[in-house]
């Protein structure tokens, strides 16, 4: 009797297991803002529609800082970290959705466009605050709870590219505005990732370029700052196909943008082909 008891206790304690990891969500995870109030923290919870059992965790206004403070205002930044951060990870292929709620200064898009470049995959991502606020602490939150979630480490340099995107992103929204300047920054980067531009001046010549088609002024200092962000883009190992799978919506969009013509070539490396290609018409290859 013994001998049948033990193994029936054993399969009880398993298949018991099992139900309980799947009862428990492993594939949700809330990052709420350090500095919210016990009351605040439970209005995060209502809203992103989990309870005290779903996997917390915080983050601080010393870890936004670590990534936004050499390229945001103070008065961006403040002294608390209030916007806090669901994420639900989704099937491969399924690609990143976000939508935020009282967040003023940082859109959708730009976190969308950050994540991808931070290496994030197929989330649901809702960012959200108990009152207005700017939103910059929510993508460190961000990467926290998808590296927490997937126990993927997201590279030291591709934090940093990924907030310096997001501010300068924001920065440049105040001037020419949030949606002109998301376009800009996006349409750039999916430019010289398809077409593997690393080099100062290349990268120029396609910031000026479709910031003229698209209408936009830029000084030469707002130059300059897309000029450097794109240099880091550019080093990061990003994939044009991947980006169209996790940016749903806006794949076609990445297509046209991709197969665009820019002129890169230097004046002198322009002039050099000209003279090979009238060599060539009257000689043949040379």
């Amino acid at each position: 009797m013994k001998r049948r008891v033990l193994p029936i206790l054993l399969a009880i304690l398993i298949i018991s297991t099992v139900v309980f990891a799947d009862s428990v969500s492993g594939d949700r995870v809330v990052v709420l803002g350090k500095n919210l109030t016990e009351e605040q923290r439970r209005q995060m919870l209502n809203y992103f529609n989990v309870d005290e059992g779903v996997e917390i965790i915080e983050v601080t206004n010393e870890e936004e800082r670590e990534y936004l403070g050499k390229y945001i205002d103070e008065k961006y930044l403040g002294t608390r970290a209030i916007s806090s951060v669901f994420l639900e990870k989704l099937p491969e292929g399924e690609g990143i959705t976000v939508e935020s709620n009282n967040i003023t200064w940082v859109t959708d898009d730009m976190y969308r466009n950050a994540c991808v470049t931070a290496g994030i995959k197929d989330a649901r991502i809702i960012v959200s605050s108990p009152f207005e606020v700017s939103g910059t602490a929510a993508l460190t939150g961000i990467i926290k709870a998808f590296e927490n979630i997937t126990g993927q480490e997201i590279s030291e340099e591709e934090k940093e590219v990924a907030s310096e995107e997001i501010a300068k992103t924001a920065l440049l929204g105040n001037e020419i505005g949030q949606e002109k300047a998301q376009e800009l920054i996006n349409n750039v980067k999916i430019y010289i990732i398809d077409n593997n531009i690393k080099d100062k001046a290349s990268i120029k010549k396609v910031v000026e370029k479709i910031a003229k088609d698209l209408g936009i002024e830029l000084t030469k200092e707002q130059i300059e700052q897309i000029v450097s962000l794109m240099r880091g883009i550019s080093q990061l190992n990003l994939d044009i196909d991947e980006i169209k799978s996790q940016l749903k919506d806006i794949a076609g969009k990445i297509d046209r943008i991709a197969e665009q013509n820019i002129e890169i070539r230097s004046l002198l490396q322009q002039i050099l082909d000209a003279i090979i290609n009238f060599f060539r018409r009257i000689f043949g290859n040379i």
